[in-house]
């Protein structure tokens, strides 16, 4: 037993030495944040989309402001909380992303255990009966006999260059990959479901204009029949007025048809099937602007966007894989031992006369494989170089995606301001033509012309107002959408 004790000392000290050992290969370091301080050649204007078209309030930047998690809620609709609640407890992709996550940190904490040394028991037990003519393996030499075995194996792979540390480490930078996937999938369902809501809203809108407008055609061709009926308008008034009808029916089901469509896409995004989704009866009118929107420095915003911080840990898991092709060219060293006993009764299975034990250590190292090893440490270097590549591509596409988004909230009240204009200047020039033409001042084709005229720039004030809300939502997705603000909690874990 005490050389037992010092074979035990031994192993815990060349343990110890292994866990003190190099660690091969290169050390991570995060990579240095942009030093720009804005997005665009110009500095943005402290008050931005300040224009107040249709009773939106006017919206300022809040530079380096916080995100919030449930940004949504800034828009003011009870209705769009409550699908975002719902999509986010019952959507199959934030369910999926949260289970990958899981599997990540389960292969994580396994790479972690196989640092340690391995134990296994094994025992065993058998009646034997040998032969005459073959002498009997006991110091009794008793030909029939019950024969049990049992035994602790132990094994432990020294770790004297870090090759499994540096696996360990590919693991758990794999493992934040997949923690960003989850936050990505956060973000990106949300914003869908904001997106779509509004989309919808937009859509009601230009289809109560479109309905609007049939009835308007309608009319005016029953007064043109009329007119025709007292010989002041023409048979050409009567089919023009009777084609424009039939062109303004043709954009309701267009439109029905669209909205339908966003309602079955909403239905996935919530985990229903579509069948069980009756139609939001979403208006723009069920949506405020927010007044104040945050705008994180692009050196807080790599740290913020789940992309970005999913290319920053590939980049961390390549690095480390370097470290892995390296010590996989180095000596490997293990060590194994066993402590057990043999004995034809199990009483005695165990006492000083049948206990054993062993004790022993391996080396090997690879002396030719062709090169195998050497380039698989080169496509190692190779994909930390392509890794380091991607990463900055993602900060750059970062950083070009806020910016088309602030340029475009930028001009986005310029644009309501001149399409609501446009809207009254269409509807006074058309109500002067519809007067006119029921004097009889003016052919039905000028005040077909007219009417035509105010209700597309009626479309396009909707369109403009919903272009509008749609550049806030992609801000608030630009920017990241907030998770760092709910407790650094990974998506999975929000409630």
């Amino acid at each position: 037993m005490k050389r037992l004790g010092r074979c035990s000392t031994l192993i815990l000290g060349v343990t110890a030495a292994a866990l003190a050992g190099c660690t091969v290969g290169p050390d991570f370091h995060q990579p240095p944040a942009p030093t720009v301080d804005r997005y665009l050649p110009a500095s943005l204007p402290a008050k931005a989309a300040a224009a107040t078209g249709l009773g939106d309030a006017p919206q300022l930047f809040v530079v380096d402001g916080v995100v919030d998690a449930r940004w949504w809620r800034m828009f003011g609709s009870p209705k769009l909380d409550a699908l975002e609640d719902e999509a986010l407890s019952h959507n199959n992709d934030i369910s999926a992303a949260r289970a990958a996550l899981r599997q990540a940190h389960e292969v994580l904490l396994a790479g972690r255990a196989s640092m340690f040394p391995t134990v296994n028991l094994a025992a065993g037990g058998a009646r034997v009966k040998n032969a005459d003519a073959l002498a009997s393996p006991l110091s009794s030499n008793a030909q029939t006999y019950s024969l049990y075995s049992g035994q602790f194996n132990v094994s432990y792979v020294l770790d004297v260059f870090g090759g499994q540390r540096r696996q360990v480490e590919t693991l758990a930078a794999q493992a934040e990959v997949q923690r960003f996937q989850v936050e990505a999938a956060y973000l990106a369902l949300t914003t869908n479901v904001a997106s779509t809501a509004l989309q919808i809203a937009s859509l009601n809108s230009q289809l109560a204009a479109a309905k609007a407008n049939v009835a308007a055609y309608r009319r005016m061709l029953d007064i043109t029949r009329h007119m025709q009926a007292l010989g002041e308008a023409s048979t050409g008034d009567v089919a023009a007025a009777e084609s424009a009808l039939e062109q303004a029916e043709q954009a309701v089901p267009a439109l029905r048809k669209q909205i339908g469509q966003l309602d079955d896409l909403l239905a996935v995004y919530l985990g229903r099937e579509t069948a069980t989704l009756p139609g939001p009866e979403f208006d723009l009118s069920d949506f405020q602007l927010p007044p104040q929107l945050p705008l994180s420095l692009p050196s807080d915003l790599v740290r913020h966007r789940p992309d970005v911080r999913a290319a920053q840990a590939n980049l961390h898991a390549a690095s480390a894989q370097v470290g892995v092709a390296t010590a996989a060219r180095l000596p490997s060293f293990q060590l194994n031992g066993s402590l057990g006993g043999t004995s034809t009764a199990l009483a005695t299975l165990l006492s000083n006369g049948n206990s054993l034990w062993s004790i022993g250590g391996s080396a090997a190292q690879t002396v030719f494989d062709a090169g195998t090893l050497r380039h698989q440490q080169r496509a190692a270097e190779a994909a930390l170089d392509q890794a380091q590549a991607q990463y900055r591509g993602a900060v750059l596409a970062a950083l070009q995606n806020t910016a088309d988004v602030l340029q475009a909230i930028e001009q986005d009240a310029d644009a309501l301001d001149h399409a609501a204009m446009a809207a009254d200047a269409a509807a006074r020039s058309s109500s002067l033509a519809q007067a006119a033409f029921e004097r009889g001042e003016v052919g039905a084709l000028t005040a077909l012309n007219a009417e035509a005229a105010a209700r597309q720039a009626q479309l396009a004030l909707v369109q403009a107002r919903a272009a509008r809300y749609a550049d806030t939502v992609a801000l608030f997705q630009a920017l990241g959408g907030g998770w760092w603000s709910d407790g650094e909690g990974v998506a999975g874990e929000r409630r």
